[in-house]
């Protein structure tokens, strides 16, 4: 069981977003001086199969702060013989960093022998991206996210988690807790926060999603209640009316500000309160897939900073 006075510590830091803050960012701010970074989740262009080198350089070309590469295309890199060091130089040379990195290590699940093993993927995939100079992973529900199976209690889920950050420690890279909005579990900001405040670790940060946040049925105004530097990165979408709630899935993420997702309210009370991470563009539409990859990457950088310059524009 975690202490209860490890619980009281990080909940009271967990909550101190909410508290009023001094408004420094200027109206009028250039949209080449926002207080954010900018990164290109490579699920984005997934459909056009490019090779991880070819999604550095995209990215770079298209002018973005970062890439979040997912862990696969990275495994698939070195196994084919490349080498992580020289992908490396590759995204330092084109003036990247690795802002996160996505995969599916099953961390969570009530099976003693696949959560070891799950552990044991995480550690390894941990250190690929620690190879290639990242420093965070994305850490889904990924064995509790079914709706077929009684998803493990909260206090439990939080020690799972903890026991994730410890691996992440010895490796030097940090899971971020990732919320999924289909999920029986973590779908709601409320679980998220709950967890890493109770897991009781020092690392502890969560991994938010404008869509992911909308889907599980919540309301934004609770990101209030997580500390802003418990979010480095934020995957940044937007969402139709159409299809409805319950029948709306990745598919249907759209570019920021061709949704109906109100950004520019939710991303001032986010940089209101601290938030100087980075917004990761994530979207899974099968029609951009079809486009020109370079279209897409510019496209999705140009309107993310659109609604970000939108949110500072915000009178207060």
């Amino acid at each position: 069981m975690i202490p209860r006075r490890d619980l009281l510590i990080a909940a009271s830091a967990m909550t101190a977003a909410s508290l009023p803050q001094k408004q420094t960012h200027a109206a009028n701010q250039d949209s080449s001086e926002l207080p954010v970074r900018f990164a290109l989740n490579t699920s984005t262009v997934r459909g056009q199969k490019l090779t991880i080198e070819e999604q550095v350089d995209l990215t770079a070309k298209a002018g973005y702060d970062g890439i979040e590469p997912w862990i696969r295309d990275i495994q698939a890199y070195v196994d084919g013989g490349g080498s992580p060091g020289d992908l490396k130089k590759r995204i330092v040379d084109r003036g990247l960093t690795v802002d996160s990195a996505i995969g599916f290590a099953n961390w969570i699940v009530d099976d003693p022998e696949a959560r070891a093993k799950g552990l044991e993927q995480a550690k390894e995939e941990m250190a690929l991206v620690k190879a290639i100079g990242g420093g965070r992973v994305a850490a889904p529900p990924v064995g509790a996210h079914r709706g077929d199976s009684t998803p493990p209690p909260l206090p439990r889920i939080a020690e799972r988690y903890r026991a994730l950050l410890e691996v992440g420690e010895q490796v030097g890279v940090v899971p971020q807790l990732e919320l999924w909005g289909f999920s029986p579990t973590l779908s709601k900001l409320s679980e998220l926060a709950y967890v890493s405040a109770g897991a009781g670790h020092p690392d502890a940060c969560v991994l938010p999603d404008f869509y992911h946040i909308y889907k599980g049925g919540n309301d934004f105004a609770s990101l209030g209640m997580i500390e802003a530097s418990r979010m480095h990165c934020f995957h940044m979408n937007d969402y139709p009316s159409d299809p409805p709630l319950a029948e709306i899935a990745d598919k249907h993420r759209v570019f920021p500000g061709d949704g109906v997702c109100p950004l520019p309210t939710i991303i001032r009370q986010l940089i209101d309160h601290g938030f100087a991470g980075t917004f990761s563009l994530e979207l899974f539409n099968p029609e951009y897939w079809e486009r020109d990859p370079d279209e897409v990457a510019a496209e999705g950088l140009r309107k993310s900073r659109e609604v970000v310059q939108a949110a500072m524009e915000i009178r207060v």
